[in-house]
């Protein structure tokens, strides 16, 4: 799972045993990549 650190602003991949932090600058603070397809809903 891919997520940017809020700090630095660098791709952070996360192992399951790492912990959360970014291991360039290690800021804890680290946002979920939201997936680039754009979904569409009927309204009625």
């Amino acid at each position: 799972m891919s997520y940017k650190c809020s700090r630095c602003k660098r791709d952070v991949e996360l192992d399951e045993y790492g912990g959360v932090r970014c291991p360039y600058c290690g800021h804890r603070v680290l946002l979920k990549e939201r997936a680039p397809d754009v979904k569409e809903v009927p309204v009625e």
